[in-house]
């Protein structure tokens, strides 16, 4: 029979608290400077263009996409989708958002390995998120040792995912501010907003990793912990 193990919350509790700062720090940082409007006058669509143009990468196709901070860059559609907010908006906020996209555009464009490896392995990601936890519990339940370390396995790869995603999206934003500011879209006051909101966002993958780190210690804990009591 399954039941809440408070032991969890001792490996769960600060990771946790983590992602909700990070939660509550994008959100901040994206309120605050999409209610500052760019000197430019340039919204978040015509930034776009202008960067996948200066940069070369007019095979890049842009689409919107439903709902708040949802845009994103997909590698296998060459497709930069943006949502409402950002492709409207004349806003700092949206100069970055946008910049930091097609910063992965880039990224794509000239092979960049982390990103090349991340997406190698996503279909194992997805197998070993959902199926790593099932394998763990089921490996407990029945006395199967094996099992329940090829459950931890499995879910290790969200692990790897998650630190593999930090170089990613750090570069992207680290292409994002040059790119802005060598195309003269951003002041000096401006850059400090849009890296206000990048470095906001980059406080979500970092609780991505401590959060998947959390997990999979707290299984390893829990495995060894059972090992030693059979032992004595």
């Amino acid at each position: 029979m399954f039941y809440f193990d408070p032991l969890y919350l001792l490996f769960a509790l600060p990771a946790l608290a983590l992602g909700l700062f990070a939660q509550w720090k994008v959100k901040s940082a994206y309120d605050k400077y999409t209610r500052v409007a760019n000197e430019r006058g340039m919204t978040g669509m015509q930034a776009a263009q202008r960067l996948l143009s200066v940069n070369g990468l007019s095979g890049i196709s842009i689409e919107g996409t439903a709902g708040d901070l949802t845009d994103n860059y997909d590698p296998r559609s060459k497709t930069l989708r943006l949502s409402a907010g950002v492709a409207n908006a004349p806003s700092v906020a949206a100069l970055g958002i946008v910049a930091h996209e097609v910063g992965h555009a880039m990224q794509d464009a000239t092979g960049y390995a982390p990103l090349k490896v991340r997406g190698a392995i996503v279909p194992a990601v997805q197998f070993g998120s959902f199926l790593g936890p099932i394998l763990f519990f089921v490996g407990l339940l029945i006395n199967a040792t094996g099992l329940a370390w090829l459950g931890v396995a499995a879910f290790a790869m969200a692990l790897v995912f998650a630190v593999l995603t930090l170089p990613v999206e750090l570069d992207a934003s680290r292409r994002a501010l040059a790119m802005l500011s060598a195309n003269g879209l951003v002041s000096r006051s401006e850059a400090d907003g849009v890296k206000s909101v990048l470095t906001a966002a980059a406080l979500t993958y970092i609780a991505a990793v401590a959060q998947a780190l959390s997990q999979l210690l707290y299984y390893v804990f829990i495995l060894t912990g059972t090992n030693r009591r059979r032992d004595d």
